[in-house]
């Protein structure tokens, strides 16, 4: 395949998806894979998990703001954020948050067959079930047997980068939630790591990042010619 016009069956389409705490990177680095596979030739189709694929994102933004407090904002370091929602972990909440992610399961196995009609040679997702998954109590073994439920139904994958942080490091970047929310929430990523079969990027530096990103995508992907060819070209120049 040498341009955007080939034809592609839906068959083939990669899957990519990008995960991790607040303030991981996770914009910074879809925006160079992005450019990469542009750079490659390659059609792309970019989706993000709360915008195309949340059941009820209106009530559930609603909910948090009026009943848990929570302003909604995206922080940066010239303007914290106070977030309050998915560090609230009442069991009430919990058991709600769990009948929600079941319909967002379903709705992404939906979202991604009807991406995938259109023939783009990959859909990339920021955020997909695996960050609601890591809202859930993973300690608890009813937790990780609904986790598997969920798996089970949403589409799996090619690639799905975890974007690893340091909290400490991720607060400064994105001052959204209390630290101790960010270092609860990372260890219950790094439990994804084996029951999902993640692929974790180490916490280095963004160009690094996305330089293991790439390798990484090379290695799994069906389309891993075309990947390499325009990676040596990157390399080389």
């Amino acid at each position: 395949m040498n341009t955007t016009t080939d034809q592609v069956s839906p068959r083939e389409c990669l899957l990519v998806s990008f995960s991790g705490i607040d303030g991981a990177g996770k914009s910074t680095q879809i925006t160079k894979l992005l450019t990469f596979l542009g750079e490659a030739r390659l059609t792309v189709i970019q989706l993000a998990f709360w915008d195309n694929v949340v059941a009820f994102p209106s009530l559930r933004a609603g909910f948090s703001r009026k009943f848990l407090h929570s302003d909604g904002a995206v922080g940066s370091p010239e303007k914290p954020a106070h977030r309050n929602d998915k560090n609230t972990q009442k069991w009430y909440l919990t058991a709600a948050r769990s009948a929600l992610f079941l319909t967002d399961a379903i709705n992404l196995r939906r979202v991604f067959y009807q991406a995938r009609k259109q023939n783009a040679d990959v859909i990339v997702f920021d955020r997909f079930i695996y960050d609601q998954i890591a809202t859930l109590p993973l300690h608890q073994s009813w937790a990780r047997a609904y986790a598997n439920l969920l798996l089970k139904i949403a589409p799996k994958p090619d690639v799905a980068y975890l974007l690893d942080a340091i909290p400490e490091a991720a607060l400064a970047r994105k001052p959204e939630y209390p630290l101790d929310f960010l270092h609860k929430y990372r260890n219950t990523y790094l439990r994804l790591v084996k029951i999902a079969g993640l692929t974790l990027i180490d916490p280095v530096s963004p160009e690094e990042v996305h330089a293991s990103i790439v390798r990484k995508l090379q290695l799994k992907s069906k389309r891993a010619t075309v990947l390499r060819s325009s990676c040596d070209g990157m390399s080389s120049a």
